[in-house]
């Protein structure tokens, strides 16, 4: 047991925990090391010192003097608290619970540690024990609100509803007066009550419930939208028809309360009649809204349809509102609506039909010419742009008319650039978007678009001096600054063209930096679980709760992570290629050396990179400054710029199953994903779990090319196994597998009938599934499968990505692609990838 603390080392004692909690920890050691010269072996001013080496990213030195604190009191509520929030901050919640639970069987009165110990439950989703630790915070002070709250919360989640709605019940029957018509938390928490009723299932009493509690509820929308749905729940349609008929009246624009109206109305798309004239009677009303003149053209036909587009989009060009073309794109999946609306523009656009005097609500008083025409062509070039109809030629034509007609106009150059991006001509693009943000440099959203074509050219540098105009630029720099903004598509951008340039180590540093925001975000949850109690925002808290258990189903997050995993995966068949200097990128020469000259060259390269690193260190340290950032803590330094350690890992695979996890778990839909597990898995021999993936693969799409490469792959892999599986494995993949691929076929038979089946179905990427299976197979194929690869250049239906598909294929066979360059170029002249007079895209 330590010694007892006299009175002025209690008193430094209570300034130590001050000192901690106002993050200040010079003064939080100096206070430590005063009371543990006089007691050495006082565990909760060791533990307390602990918690400030933490703070100081010292976390190994922390957590060895939190030991050293625990074996000097064991019973110390104090140290076992510390040893949870140690844990913690490491990241490993079990061990946390268990010491704040062996802190709270110590000093079960301390609300702190109860708290603590409440949180990160919540945050581990464990909600039988938070339950218990609500209920023993609040049987410690039922009078807070929040507390009844937080266990109600708890119970909804854990899904016992009728036991949530019954604790706000309790609460309420607790008040002795009602509270004030101002109270926003008890207006929330009557709402919150009322969604776990419906929850229920019993929208009846919901809307009773409601019907009492509305008249003095703060959220007014949210109570008439809820009493309309209940309506309409209940199939009291009259009634219902009313509630959204005065949703409308206050949002005319908002779909969904239209949506409800017909549903009230019992209309669907075959009342078109009825429906019409529901529809015309809003546009009456509201002669400045938009949402009641587009929706009928959703279900309206022949030429019904034709006059109203007619009316729609002639009040629309007249305006000159450019966002004509998106609000109407969603009706070109019908191939008579999408012709008749070519037709109606180009008639405008050539002159051939008369613009009716009253398509356009305002008139042009100020004296300037209608935006008509422009507007016109600028429509047309957006149709001819689109995937349903695209004709780039005509495209080009349309849209150089509209930029005669208005030169300076932004939204022109930008859908100009966009029309050399389908051209596959990048630099164009780039230049294009880069045109339209300097006629506005003002503006934040042109700025990011010109940033994204810039990344899009693989120009890294540039793209993030563009970024730089509306970042602070202060203690970290603009990439920093996006960074700390969590500015997750630039980050995702630049990754992205960093790998199209070879440079491993810095697309592997930005995919990184996306998961780490990710992790970020997942730790943010604890700011929430007490903030969202204090403020009372309940409903929006459930929302985030439920958003954060699918978090890594975002797409963002498998757009980093599936080109993170291949990249692994690319570092582990050839690891040379983290040696960036020496590698000049992915298509270096350094892959054609034999092994011994490798070896030598990788020996040299790393003390090259020693003496690099040396003389980086003495610069850094010869300029070092104690630089803090905003908010006072000092500056992080980066040891790993470049991520030239990220990309010289030993154990890739190792590394790549951080992003693949997460992306298996959460995204198992994603066939990309159950590809890039597939690789993975087959290269650490983990044949279950390749084999589970190329299942999945196959349930999500059976003639995939991609996993018919890979069936070949995995069945070649078992014929040729260094050491047989045991029994019991072999037996489980033989009859998983048999329905797909027999034991006993020959894979070039069934790599040839599964070709003759696909080719016209699969098109050209199921050709070059075939002739990389046939590669594999057979390197005795090469030239036949070279000149294949070639003749689909011809096919009608190839896309230009698919022949830039086709041009990393030979890149990756490490054969001449000079004549299919060429001869590609003559199909996709302005494309980028096949400028015969550029170098090869490294």
């Amino acid at each position: 047991m330590p010694q007892p603390l006299g009175s002025k080392e209690r008193t430094l004692f209570g300034q130590l925990v001050k000192n901690y909690e106002h993050k200040q920890y010079k003064k939080g050691l100096k206070a430590a090391e005063q009371i543990l010269r006089k007691n050495p072996n006082h565990g909760d001013t060791q533990a307390m010192k602990a918690l400030i080496l933490n703070s100081q990213e010292h976390q190994e030195e922390a957590f060895s003097l939190a030991k050293v604190a625990l074996t000097n009191d064991m019973k110390s509520h104090v140290c076992w608290h510390v040893y949870g929030l140690l844990y913690r901050s490491a990241k490993n919640f079990e061990e946390a619970i268990k010491a704040y639970k062996f802190a709270l069987r110590l000093e079960p009165d301390s609300q702190q540690i109860q708290r603590d110990l409440a949180w990160l439950q919540m945050q581990m989703r464990d909600y039988q024990g938070y339950i218990q630790s609500r209920r023993a915070i609040l049987q410690a002070r039922s009078a807070l609100r929040q507390n009844w709250t937080a266990l109600a919360i708890a119970q909804h989640l854990a899904g016992e509803l009728a036991d949530a709605e019954r604790t706000l019940t309790t609460y309420e029957e607790t008040l002795r007066s009602p509270p004030p018509k101002t109270d926003s938390e008890h207006s929330e928490a009557v709402l919150y009550k009322n969604t776990i009723i419906a929850e229920m299932g019993e929208t009846e009493r919901a809307l009773e419930h409601l019907d009492a509690v509305s008249k003095h509820n703060l959220d007014r929308t949210a109570v008439m939208e809820m009493r309309a749905q209940y309506l309409l729940k209940l199939d009291r349609k009259k009634e219902a028809e009313s509630a959204y008929r005065a949703l409308l009246d206050r949002n005319g624009e908002y779909r969904l309360y239209s949506e409800g109206l017909q549903s009230a109305l019992g209309l669907d798309s075959s009342d078109k009649d009825a429906l019409r004239a529901v529809y015309d009677e809003f546009a009456q009303k509201n002669p400045r809204g938009d949402a009641a003149r587009r929706i009928p053209l959703d279900f309206l036909e022949d030429d019904d349809f034709r006059e109203a587009a007619d009316r729609y989009l002639q009040r629309m060009l007249h305006k000159g509102v450019p966002s004509t073309f998106a609000n109407l794109k969603a009706l070109y999946t019908n191939h008579f609506k999408r012709t008749c609306i070519q037709e109606l523009v180009e008639s405008y656009a050539f002159g051939t039909h008369s613009p009716q005097p009253n398509g356009s609500v305002e008139t042009q008083a100020n004296g300037h010419s209608s935006p008509f025409e422009s507007s016109a062509f600028y429509f047309l070039a957006q149709h001819y742009n689109y995937h349903l109809t695209r004709d780039l030629a005509k495209a080009t034509k349309s849209i150089d008319k509209a930029l005669e007609l208005l030169p300076e106009s932004v939204d022109f150059h930008m859908t100009k650039a966009r029309i050399w991006k389908h051209y596959g001509n990048t630099s164009k693009a780039s230049e294009t978007m880069e045109k339209a943000r300097s006629l506005d440099p003002r503006d934040r959203y042109i700025n990011s678009k010109a940033a994204k074509y810039q990344l899009r050219n693989n120009e890294n540098e540039t793209a993030l001096t563009t970024m730089s105009k509306f970042t602070r630029n202060e203690a970290v720099g603009p990439l920093g600054d996006l960074h700390d903004m969590q500015c997750v598509w630039f980050i995702t951008e630049d990754g992205e063209a960093y790998l199209r340039r070879g440079k491993i180590g810095l697309a592997l540093k930005r995919f990184t930096a996306i998961y780490n925001l990710f992790e970020v975000w997942q730790e943010d949850q604890f700011d929430f679980h007490r903030f969202s109690l204090t403020k009372g925002q309940i409903r929006a808290y459930i929302d985030m709760i439920r958003w954060e258990d699918h978090l890594r189903e975002h797409p963002f997050f498998s757009r980093a992570a599936i080109p993170a995993v291949k990249t692994y995966v690319l570092l582990h068949d050839k690891p040379y290629l983290g040696q960036e200097h020496l590698t000049n990128g992915v298509n270096g020469a350094y892959g054609k050396l034999d092994a011994n000259e490798r070896k030598k060259a990788m020996k040299k390269a790393r003390k090259d990179q020693q003496k690099q690193e040396q003389l980086e260190a003495e610069k850094k340290d010869a300029k070092k400054t104690n630089g803090v950032g905003p908010d006072g803590e000092p500056k992080k330094e980066d040891k790993d710029p470049r991520g030239e350690k990220l990309a010289q890992t030993s154990e890739p695979l190792k590394d790549a199953m951080k992003f693949l996890s997460p992306l298996l778990e959460f995204s198992p839909k994603n066939i990309e994903a159950q590809n890039a597990g597939f690789e993975v898995f087959i290269r650490r021999r983990k044949y279950m779990l390749a084999l589970r993936c190329l299942l999945t693969a196959f349930s999500l799409d059976p003639s995939s090319p991609a996993t018919h490469l890979q069936l070949i792959h995995f069945r070649h892999a078992l014929d040729t196994l260094p050491e047989p599986l045991t029994p019991k494995i072999s037996e489980v993949i033989s009859s998983e597998l048999s329905p797909l691929i027999s034991k006993d076929a020959n894979l070039s038979d069934f790599n040839s009938e599964w070709i003759s089946k696909n080719r016209s179905s699969g098109g050209v990427p199921a050709i070059h599934s075939f002739l990389q299976a046939r590669q594999f197979l057979d390197l005795t194929t090469m030239e036949q499968n070279r000149n294949e690869l070639l003749q689909t250049l011809d096919a009608d239906k190839i896309s230009l990505d698919q022949a830039i598909s086709g041009l990393a294929i030979l890149r990756d066979w490490d054969v001449p692609s000079d004549y299919y360059v060429t001869k590609a170029h003559q199909r996709w002249p302005e494309a980028t990838a096949f400028q015969p007079t550029s170098p090869e895209k490294k």
